[in-house]
């Protein structure tokens, strides 16, 4: 058995690791099924204490000047930059993705501290014209308070500081709890926050049961915000939870992007964007391409580049050199794609190259798979795949192209391709999507919205919209 990492870390609450006595929870590779760590299972107390020591802490925290603030988040910026290749290695062992990969989001995760460390000195208000020369209207914009963040595995440190960064450079104090499958990368952060010098009970940590501490940060009124990232069907029951206190909610929630090539587009940037979006992180993100509509003059010439450019890709352990797909998370989400597969070929889809997996020596590995005459009667064209497996369907305009794309209850991130300012402008008006890539695979950024549409979420991080979802608005009327 591998080596365990952070045998002593537990729990962060109010500065403090703690949580020794608790039981555990076993972190695996999802590469080879070893245990790689060990984090403590909290509950209902722990969460109780965690949002006391947020709320406690939220005063002076909130009262510091935005500059102060920035100083913080800057010297966890800096601490990542210097640690990213550990912070990397940890991700690639709890998460599977390529070792390159990790240390890309890592750098990524650090903008986001970078970028709102200065955004956060640009929190303005206004002062309203009076329609009486004795009165004074004024628009003031304040923390929201205490913020629980609830987070997803297959970016277990972007998601994080996405949330994070606004919300401590609005002046608010956060409790994060991360998912089971890679709290490790959670709590490396987390251990350099303290390296930072943040004060105490400013950065919270709690993992454990789903439920139970979902259940506690739900229900607590001192708990003004949640931002939830994961799926559809959990952000659900957890936004009828909010109600009995009337919470504000940020919910980044399902996908099934789809992307259109019109026939004009420029094709080896259309494979090329196809590829990065689809096979990053083994196709296990919210915003990468998941069916592809292609118009029938090109449909073959782009199968064709496109498949040869999956063929390129090596499957394997992500810490091995060269390794471009590394392991699905876990069999319940490999079992998904190979039914997906499955259910497309049994329809009439024909398998181009991939659709095969392997389960192997406590991993699950699926190949990168291309598959063409498919339609929407298929799963595949339905429902979120997370896998590696694009499928491509003929069109033969662009109007069929925005109507296809359309019929789904998500509406997170869209792709088009096209050379052509005035389709592509049309394509993109018709697309009800919140986030399009326009001859971009890979759209996401610090200083952009991230969010969707539909059945998809609501709210944005990232830009400047991602400073407001931690803000109060104020109006103050005065008269003299």
């Amino acid at each position: 058995m591998k080596e365990v990492l952070f045998v002593e870390k537990y729990l962060y609450i109010n500065g403090e690791w703690k949580g020794q006595g608790l039981d555990r929870i076993e972190v695996y590779n999802p590469a080879d099924g070893e245990v790689v760590g060990t984090v403590a299972s909290g509950g209902k107390e722990e969460t109780i204490e965690a949002i006391d020591a947020a709320h406690s802490a939220f005063p002076a925290w909130s009262r510091l000047s935005a500059y102060e603030r920035a100083d913080y988040l800057m010297k966890l910026h800096d601490l990542m930059m210097d640690e990213k290749e550990e912070l990397a290695e940890i991700m690639t062992k709890e998460m599977g993705k390529p070792l390159k990969e990790s240390v890309g989001e890592v750098m990524y995760a650090a903008s986001f501290l970078k970028w709102y460390a200065e955004e956060g000195k640009r929190i303005y208000g206004r002062t309203i014209p009076s329609y009486a020369e004795n009165k004074r209207m004024q628009v003031l914009k304040q923390p929201i308070g205490v913020v629980a963040a609830i987070t997803p595995w297959n970016f277990p440190a972007a998601m994080i500081t996405r949330k994070l960064g606004p919300a401590l450079a609005a002046g608010c104090t956060f409790i994060v709890k991360p998912p089971k499958e890679t709290p490790l990368s959670a709590i490396k952060l987390v251990e350099l926050s303290e390296k930072a010098g943040f004060p105490k009970g400013v950065i919270n940590l709690v993992t454990g049961s789903s439920s139970v501490i979902g259940r506690e940060l739900m229900a607590s009124r001192k708990v003004s915000k949640l931002t939830f990232t994961g799926s559809t069907e959990i952000g659900k029951k957890l936004i009828e939870q909010s109600a009995a206190t009337v919470k504000n909610v940020s919910m980044e929630l399902g996908g099934h992007a789809p992307a259109v090539v019109l026939d004009d587009a420029d094709l080896k940037k259309a494979v090329a964007g196809v590829a990065a979006s689809k096979f990053r992180n083994a196709g296990q993100t919210c915003i990468c391409i998941n069916r592809v509509y292609v118009h029938e003059k090109i449909y073959d010439e782009f199968l064709d580049l496109l498949t040869a450019e999956v063929k390129k890709l090596k499957v394997g352990n992500g810490l091995e050199e060269g390794t471009d797909i590394g392991p699905i998370i876990n069999k319940e989400g490999y079992e998904k794609i190979s039914e997906h597969v499955d259910d497309a070929v049994s329809k009439g889809a024909v398998c181009v190259t991939g659709g095969k997996g392997t389960e192997e020596n406590g991993g699950h590995f699926y190949e990168p798979t291309v598959l063409k005459n498919v339609n929407h009667k298929m799963l595949i064209m339905k429902e979120e795949t997370f896998g590696p497996v694009v499928p491509v369907q003929k069109i033969a305009s662009d109007e069929e192209g925005i109507r296809l794309a359309n019929e789904s209850e998500f509406g997170l991130a869209a792709y088009v391709y096209t050379e052509s300012m005035s389709r592509g402008t049309r394509v993109v008006e018709g697309l009800q999507y919140g986030i399009i890539g326009w001859n971009d695979g890979v759209p996401s950024a610090a200083q952009a919205p991230f969010g969707g549409m539909k059945e998809s979420g609501i709210g944005r991080e990232g830009g400047i919209e991602g400073m407001e979802a931690y803000l109060e608005t104020k109006y103050v009327s005065v008269v003299l």
